[in-house]
């Protein structure tokens, strides 16, 4: 395996796989629009939203990327819409029941506790900044649901909060991508971007099994 590798030193470089005509490339783009989306509407707030956005905008700006940034961040957006749509959807309907309900494997109750002690602290201003903040940005729609606040006033603000996080997070990795130095070392990058992006759901896993082992007391 090393000295394949070693042999073929172009299969570490993210562009090999993901860069035009790599085996990916056609894969990149679907899966920011389907990872962005399950984030921010499907109660998944351990996915890497914001180190996925960051990343594809490092490789739109290297040569012969299979997107633009204009497309990647434009998309992005506008899955953050769609998903926030769904959010505040299942939050009207479901509304308080969400908070009393038993811990599910991913809708926690503390979860929901920070996002709306955020949603008290901050109001409407939430719904924008919220696209910013991991955990907030996958509740905050169900928590405006919920409250009642009035769709075209959650519309109007999810709209600019997610085209600030979809399309503004995706410019900075892209500027930074056409820095020399940066580069350079893309994949190293990468590599460690995808490290950092992996220990959440890692540590929440171990965390469960590490509970399910638990022995039970009886008093």
């Amino acid at each position: 395996m090393t000295s394949a590798v070693l042999a073929m030193p172009e299969v570490l470089d993210p562009m090999y796989w993901l860069g035009e005509g790599g085996m990916f490339a056609s894969a990149l783009l679907p899966g920011v629009i389907l990872i962005v989306f399950v984030e921010t509407g499907l109660f998944f707030p351990f996915l890497p939203g914001d180190t996925l956005l960051f990343t594809a905008g490092l490789l739109a700006a290297q040569p012969g990327a299979p997107a633009s940034v204009w497309t990647l961040g434009g998309c992005a957006a506008a899955s953050a819409i769609a998903g926030g749509q769904l959010g505040y959807l299942i939050g009207r309907r479901a509304g308080p029941a969400l908070f009393r309900r038993d811990d599910a494997r991913f809708l926690k109750k503390r979860y929901l506790a920070s996002s709306h002690g955020f949603f008290e602290r901050h109001g409407r201003k939430t719904i924008v900044i919220g696209h910013f903040v991991g955990v907030v940005r996958t509740f905050t729609p169900v928590i405006a649901g919920a409250s009642g606040m009035r769709y075209p006033v959650f519309l109007a603000f999810d709209v600019i909060g997610a085209l600030g996080w979809g399309v503004g997070l995706t410019l900075v990795g892209y500027h930074l991508g056409t820095v020399p130095l940066v580069h350079a070392h893309l994949e190293l990058i990468v590599l460690v971007i995808a490290v950092l992006s992996a220990l959440p759901v890692l540590l929440s896993v171990t965390r469960a099994v590490l509970l399910r082992r638990r022995p039970v007391t009886v008093d």
